[in-house]
Parts: structure tokens; C-alpha cells; sequence
């Protein structure tokens, strides 16, 4: 990825805190890096390099620096509007998949060789994937130090790393410091709450407008999973090796995050996937500055800045919750939905009490109760081993969700955040009882694409009346063409127009 280097000094100059996460700021007379808004005083151009991926500022054996802390900055919003296979690394990275499975799994699901992929990403990002891996895990690490009594062994496995010196060394590279050090130095800062619980804030660029993502979020809530209150966000989560629960309260500048997990493993995937619920790696400047140039759109625009599109922690709750709603209204469906699950809680403590291996009332795996008391939603294999009576629904969207079911467990249908998007949609209409509006809802929320417009929807097309626009699915279709590449959160503003 190619830098200006005249267009990225004003920003560091400036102290342009938007453009934070899209490069990062490497000072060779100091040995540091920076993120561009960082407040001390601005280096010298001959001492100044800039670095696409803060894995590369470490490659040129630069430390982070601890003042602006430039590895808690937002993620680039480049890799929403390219779903090229860079981008699609990019997330599945942040997801922890290197972690889990190796750079050979990363590969395997992005369809590449381990070279190429690495060709690739060096290029883009100037690093390769276990560099960026890396790097997140140092990351990683530091929260855990920060916020948590863990010894320091137990925070080297957890952050990913593969021994207790490659920890070691790995901090002391980047931050120039010892773990001990880092612990430390959080001096007075508020003790941890409990074991498995870690509070940290999750940086945005402003502006964001919280009340537009909680209300969204507040309409759909399914008791048992999630709620909203006191301007708090909370659920539960299925993650890769356990459950969890997470509580969200946007505030100025941050959005304050409480993470319960079961397994402190899954840190990384679950601030990602927290990170993606809330779209807080989005460009609120760039996308309310092409849609206010609609003279429709620029008063609730002006009115509303930083309209974020909610996103998904689970790709194949998104689905079922997006099959559910075809063709009824958002609290219908939300009813259908509260039906299932209390069905399927109801199977499960019926196996609960059954099962002579466990004692009544103890957890199944990612079923589980999270620490919290919430659950995350049901699965694929839990879906399949509904009755028909638990569904409460046409028998042919029924069928529907047991075939998106079965596709999801045999790999034909993959919903996961770093998909190939073109692949996925079109593998979804070829399920029976899938068709365009769901397979671009999940497109939109569950995928990441920036660029949809639901224009047969009928809240979209009563919204895009509401503000004087055409509201039949083909004349708005014509006419959003000036929105792309920002489409979906136009989608969104025509929601709340309506």
C-alpha cells in the first residue's frame, strides 16, 4: 500500500486523529512509532517514515510508543470497502485464525499458498501474516497485563504465544519493556473485577452516533442473548474455545468494553468480533461526506453524523435471524426467534437432566450459560436437532434454516467475517428459500459489505419516500448510484427515515 508521504506528514502535523489506524508514524531519531493524532511534538521530516500495518514499524525495529499507544488505534476502514483477499486476510487475522490454526489454515481458507499469501500481504501491509499475527498478540498481551493478575505464563498462552520466552521477547521488542515492567507501570490504575473479566476501551473515529446503534440493536433483542440498558449493550457470545459475555457503553471517544470470558484465548476474536458489531473501524468522515452531497440525505445527515451499520459477532445467528425475518416485521420476527430459543433452552436442560455424565444443570460446551449469565445463540448442530414444534414457523422457512444448517456444517456455506462476499452471496441464493434481500441483508451485516441497498425492502423504499426520493426498487436502485461505495448506510438512514 502506497503512502503519500506529504498527504500523511499534514496528518501527523495536524494531530488528525482520523486518520488514525490508516498508517502509522515511525520516528528513526527516537525508535518509536506513533499513531498520527499522537500529541507530542511533531518530528522532523528527515526522521520521519511512514508504515502501512504497525507489524512493519516492528519489522523496522521501531517500539511502540507509550504515550498515544498506537496499537490500541482503530482499524484501517480500507479493508470494508476492498473485499479483495488482503482485506479478507486482514479480518480473519484479527479473528485469531493464525493463532488457532497456523498460517497453512489461513491460507487453506483464503485458497492461496502460504507464499503468495505472504507476497501479498508484504506487499500491502509491509508484513507478512505471521508478523501481523504477532504483532496482535503483543497487543493482546499488554491488555491482559494491564488488566488482569494472570501470572505471566498463563497471559503467554492465552495472547498466543507459543512459549514463555517468545512472550518475553516479543514485549520487550515492541514496547521495550519486560512484562513486569508493563504491570508495573499500570500503577494506579482500577484493580481487575474478577477472574476472566477484562475491561478495556475500544477506540472509533467520532464522530459515532451511539443512539442510532443502540436503538437498532434495542428493537431486535432477544431476552436471553442480549439487552439493552441504562445506554449499555450487552450478550452473550459463542468464541472459538468457550462462551463469554461482553458488556458495550459508548462514551466519548471509546466505547467502554467489559469482557466475561471462559477462556482467555479468545480475547483477540472477541474484541474483533465487538469491534465489527459496532462498525467501529468505519470512516464516518469520508462516508457522511459523500452522502451529504445528496441534497435528500444532507439534512439528516447534518442531524445525525456518524451513522455506524450494526454488524453481527455470528454469521450464522445473522442468517437465521435474516431467514426468520423475510416478508414480516422486525417484532414479529424477533417473537418467532424468542420462541426457538426458548424451545431449544428447553431441550437443552431436558438433555441436561438426562445425561448420566453430567450432573442436572451443568453447561454443554458452546452452549453454555455464559460467566455473565447470558447465552450466545444457538448453533448449527443445535438448530438440527430441533422438532419441528420448536419452529413455529411455515414449514418450507423451516426447511430453509435446516438446509442453511446443514450447508453451514459441511462447509458449503461459509458466513464467517472473512468470506469471499461475491462466493457467499451466491452460494446462499442457491439454498432453497434464500433469495436477493436476504442473501444482501447478510451481505450488508453479517459480511461487512459496505455497498448495499436493500431496495426492495419495504421500510427502505417507505423511508426513501418519507425524504422526497423514488421509491419503487428499480428507479432507487438507478438513483443511488451517487451513494457508492457508502450504500448500506444510506440503507440505514432510509430505516430511520422511515
Amino acid at each position: 500500500m502506497e503512502l503519500d508521504f506529504e498527504r500523511c506528514y499534514r496528518a501527523v502535523d495536524s494531530r488528525d486523529q482520523r486518520f488514525d489506524g490508516w498508517f502509522y508514524t515511525g520516528v528513526t531519531s527516537t525508535g518509536i512509532y506513533c499513531r498520527p493524532s499522537c500529541p507530542a511534538i511533531t518530528p522532523k521530516r528527515q526522521n520521519v517514515r511512514f508504515f502501512p500495518s504497525a507489524a512493519a514499524a516492528q519489522g523496522a525495529g521501531l517500539r511502540a510508543c507509550r504515550r498515544c499507544r498506537p496499537d490500541a488505534a482503530p482499524g484501517s476502514p480500507l479493508w470494508d470497502v476492498r473485499a479483495d483477499v488482503v482485506g479478507r486476510a486482514m479480518r480473519l487475522i484479527a479473528d485469531g485464525v493464525v493463532d488457532r490454526d497456523g498460517v497453512p489454515g489461513l491460507a487453506s481458507r483464503l485458497g492461496y499458498t502460504e507464499r503468495h499469501l505472504h507476497r501479498m500481504l508484504s506487499a500491502e501491509m509491509g508484513a507478512g501474516p505471521l508478523a501481523l499475527a504477532r504483532a496482535q498478540r503483543a497487543q493482546t498481551a499488554r491488555i491482559l497485563i494491564e488488566t488482569t493478575d494472570l501470572a505471566m505464563a498463563e497471559i503467554a498462552f492465552a495472547a498466543g504465544f507459543g512459549s514463555v520466552r517468545q512472550f518475553n521477547d516479543t514485549l520487550r521488542e515492541v514496547y521495550a519493556s519486560a512484562p513486569s515492567e508493563l504491570r508495573a507501570a499500570r500503577g494506579r490504575q482500577q484493580p481487575p473485577t474478577g477472574a476472566g473479566t477484562i475491561s478495556l476501551r475500544l477506540a472509533y473515529r467520532p464522530p459515532l452516533h451511539a443512539r442510532a446503534l443502540l436503538d437498532f440493536l434495542a428493537l431486535r433483542a432477544l431476552p436471553g442473548v442480549e439487552e439493552v440498558r441504562d445506554g449499555t449493550y450487552r450478550r452473550g457470545l459463542r468464541l472459538p474455545h468457550g462462551t463469554g459475555q461482553v458488556a458495550l457503553t459508548p462514551a466519548e471517544g471509546h466505547v467502554a468494553a467489559t469482557l466475561r470470558l471462559a477462556d482467555l484465548r479468545d480475547l483477540a476474536p472477541a474484541v474483533a468480533r465487538c469491534r465489527r458489531l459496532l462498525d467501529l473501524d468505519a470512516d464516518p468522515a469520508a462516508i457522511d461526506g459523500t452522502l451529504a452531497a445528496d441534497p435528500a440525505l444532507a439534512p439528516a445527515v447534518a442531524a445525525e453524523p456518524g451513522i455506524r451499520v450494526p454488524r453481527a459477532v455470528d454469521g450464522f445467528e445473522m442468517a437465521v435471524r435474516a431467514i426468520i425475518g423475510q416478508q414480516v416485521s422486525v417484532t414479529s420476527a424477533r417473537t418467532t426467534l424468542t420462541r426457538l430459543l426458548t424451545a431449544h433452552a428447553r431441550v437443552d436442560h431436558e438433555n441436561d437432566e438426562v445425561d448420566g455424565d453430567r450432573t442436572p444443570g451443568q453447561p454443554h460446551d458452546q452452549r453454555d450459560e455464559s460467566p455473565g449469565g447470558l447465552r450466545g445463540f444457538l448453533g448449527a448442530e443445535e438448530l438440527l436437532a430441533l422438532p419441528d414444534s420448536a419452529f413455529g414457523m411455515p414449514a418450507g422457512r423451516r426447511e430453509s434454516l435446516r438446509g442453511l444448517a446443514r450447508a453451514v456444517l459441511d462447509g458449503s456455506v461459509d458466513l464467517a467475517a472473512g468470506v469471499d462476499r461475491e462466493e457467499a452471496v451466491g452460494r446462499l441464493l442457491a439454498l432453497p428459500g434464500i433469495g436477493p434481500w436476504t442473501a444482501n441483508y447478510l451481505a450488508m451485516r453479517a459480511f461487512g459489505d459496505p455497498d448495499v441497498l436493500l431496495s426492495s425492502d419495504l421500510a427502505v423504499r417507505r423511508g426513501a419516500a418519507a425524504l422526497g426520493l423514488p421509491d419503487t426498487p428499480t428507479t432507487l436502485d438507478g438513483y443511488a448510484e451517487r451513494w457508492r461505495p457508502w450504500r448500506s448506510y444510506a440503507t440505514i438512514r432510509l430505516w430511520r427515515a422511515a
